[in-house]
């Protein structure tokens, strides 16, 4: 970006940094929303008239002037010294000199043609993080975003045009689809290429995928001559070919959100209800979660008729009470399963004075911690199963939950059991998209551990297991995020895996992977006071993860390289002793150790992670970072040099 002083991001979250890399981001929302206006209509005027009407347009118009006024001046502070020549503004107007911004809403519709990359970050929602601030701003941002969507439609379409081989054509027709799955003549050409390629797996998946988007998102079906195109390639099928996979209705475990009780003469029974239907609707954006209709629990709980009427396997059920200006909610989940227990519960004291805020948050933390436990027992009773029946009867999903708890145990035994599991489960259910999000999260460990024989093969399978996912079930926000640690981690691209977690999160706030794999991203890109906000966020949400040793292992990347030593160390002891066998907290620990000088606990320390990752040396260090800083790559190599790793 020669020649710029100020770049802004406004795919995902807005972002606003100097060529240095320091923060510019104006602290309020409603200034970045000006200065989002002023970025995407630059270099045009825009008159304060308009600011005014788009961002306070429930205030007098003299209040409307002075809001702005303000904000105008909250924007020149936190643009620091280059606000003179980049804001330009007189009594009537305000402009944003372009000659000296880069915004990438607007540099990369250009290169969408040209370069996939640029398709891809298109597909971040514009400016994730400023709906609601007024709904006149609300209607130019939808417009936006649709300016946006036809532009990358458009580029997209135009690439896939270009292609000449079954690959590409798969290739494209999916980046068409993840920005527009209305496209229904798309979905015909992505069947085809799929069958061209030799993969009739992949095709009849993508079939299927056809018809659950139609059905969830459209209420109808595909037409017939998509139908007739599917049908027809049954047909094609060769007789050599394995049986038609066996497709299983249980996918997830059921569970119905019952109403709240209120309790007391002064409770509210709105925050009851709402807080109900908010915990039903952010449950629902768990993928592997079936969540029973809401009005189909209460219709059962009024007749008084057992949980089973609905053959749920989980109830969340609780109470509200209120005491003065605070609320209490209890809330408990209930195994119904036999022997029937009560599995999780939880009690939330909050203030009653914001009640959508205390809904809002409550149900966050509740959908982040019932989901882990609910994972959890369904291994369990997996496992039990595997162990009293054939093998023949298990199902991908079953398959699957046998492999995720062996996958955290990160022995050599179980770690290669939970592969055999996974591939399995791809080949029983080809269009089941979590099957292909978790092997693909397993050749991760395969690198992370040091136990890969070729890395660039488990690199490339890694990269095609996490994309087919995606691409079963683009609003899988697991799936999204396992990708995005794939390109990060494994390919070292980092803006594009930032761009696949704004998209996680948008699907799934509550999701917390996705919270701390995104801050692993930024922090790899030097935003490391964010990653620390964003890991924050994650260990609000489940304090008590089954699977923290991984997640807050992650918090050590931006300690290291904020240089704060002291705090890594104290970090990195409680971290291992919640899983020793874990390599990855061990290398920024050692790091750590060395700037501090502590080389006999660096000795101990390096010892253990030799012992376990026999080949992990300067070099292997090096080539793994995906630090994009030199500064902060140069940073964590020295302290692996001064802790004697050679």
């Amino acid at each position: 970006m020669p020649g710029f002083r100020l770049r802004i991001t406004m795919l995902g979250r807005m972002d606003v940094r100097a060529l240095t890399g320091e923060s510019l981001l104006p602290r309020s929302r409603k200034t970045r929303g000006v200065l989002a206006v002023l970025a995407l209509e630059s270099p045009a005027l825009v008159s304060r008239q308009r600011l005014a009407e788009l961002l306070w347009s429930r205030r007098g118009e003299d209040q409307a002037r002075g809001s702005l006024r303000q904000a105008l001046h909250e924007l020149q502070e936190a643009l620091g010294p280059e606000a003179r020549s980049l804001i330009i503004a007189n009594r009537e107007t305000v402009a944003l000199n372009s000659e000296g911004v880069w915004t990438d809403a607007r540099a990369l519709p250009a290169l969408a043609r040209d370069r996939a990359e640029a398709l891809n970050l298109l597909q971040a929602e514009l400016l994730a993080d400023l709906d609601g601030l007024d709904a006149a701003f609300d209607a130019w941002l939808a417009e936006q975003r649709r300016r946006l969507r036809d532009t990358a439609l458009e580029a997209a379409a135009a690439r896939l045009a270009a292609t000449s081989t079954a690959e590409a054509r798969a290739q494209e027709a999916r980046r068409i689809l993840a920005i527009d799955p209305a496209q229904e003549p798309i979905w015909r050409i992505l069947i085809r290429a799929e069958a061209d390629r030799g993969d009739r797996g992949a095709a009849f998946a993508a079939w299927e995928e056809c018809r659950r988007v139609f059905a969830e998102r459209f209420r109808g079906a595909p037409s017939p001559e998509t139908s007739a195109l599917a049908e027809s390639l049954r047909g094609e099928v060769a007789s050599s070919q394995p049986p038609p996979f066996r497709r299983t209705t249980a996918r997830g475990a059921r569970l119905g959100v019952l109403p709240f009780k209120v309790l007391g003469g002064e409770a509210d029974a709105e925050v009851s209800l709402g807080l109900a239907g908010e915990i039903t609707a952010a449950l629902a954006r768990f993928r592997w979660l079936v969540l029973v209709d809401s009005a189909s629990v209460a219709a059962i709980e009024r007749q008084e008729r057992a949980e089973g009427a609905l053959d749920l396997d989980f109830t969340l059920s609780g109470t509200v009470q209120r005491a003065g200006e605070r609320v209490r909610v209890t809330l408990r989940l209930t195994d119904h399963r036999p022997p029937e227990a009560v599995v999780w519960a939880e009690r939330f004291d909050r203030d009653a004075g914001d009640l959508l805020a205390l809904q809002d948050e409550i149900a966050a933390e509740v959908v982040a911690r019932v989901d882990p436990e609910i994972l959890l027992i369904e291994a369990n009773r997996a496992a039990n199963r595997a162990a009293n029946r054939a093998p023949v009867d298990a199902t991908a999903y079953d398959l699957l939950l046998r492999a995720i708890p062996a996958i955290y145990r990160l022995d050599r035994q179980s770690y290669e059991l939970a592969g055999s599991l996974l591939t399995e489960a791809t080949r029983l259910e080809p269009d089941y998209a979590p099957a292909f999000a978790w092997h693909a999260y397993w050749h991760l460990f395969l690198v992370g551990q040091g136990w890969s024989k070729n890395d660039a093969e488990v690199f490339a399978k890694a990269e095609e297991l996490a994309s087919r996912a995606v691409a079963l079930d683009p609003s899988d926000a697991q799936a999204l995020a396992i990708l995005g640690h794939v390109r990060a981690f494994l390919h070292h691209r980092v803006a594009e895996a930032v761009s696949l977690y704004e998209r996680a999160l948008a699907l799934n706030p509550n999701l917390p992977m996705a919270w701390v794999f995104s801050a692993l991203a930024l922090s790899y890109r030097g935003e490391h006071e964010e990653a620390l906000r964003r890991w924050e966020r994650y260990k609000r949400l489940a304090p008590l993860h089954p699977h923290a040793f991984f997640f807050d292992a992650a918090r050590l990347v931006p300690l290291l390289l904020l240089r704060r030593f002291e705090e890594v160390d104290v970090a990195a002891r409680q971290v291992t002793a919640l899983h020793a066998g874990f390599t990855f907290p061990y290398k920024i620990w050692l790091s750590a150790l060395g700037h501090l000088g502590r080389r006999r606990e660096a000795d101990e320390v390096r010892a253990r992670l030799m012992a376990m990752e026999k080949d992990f040396g300067l070099r292997k260090a090096t080539d793994r970072a995906p630090f994009e800083p030199e500064v902060d790559k140069a940073l964590y190599i020295e302290g692996l040099t001064k802790a004697g790793l050679e």
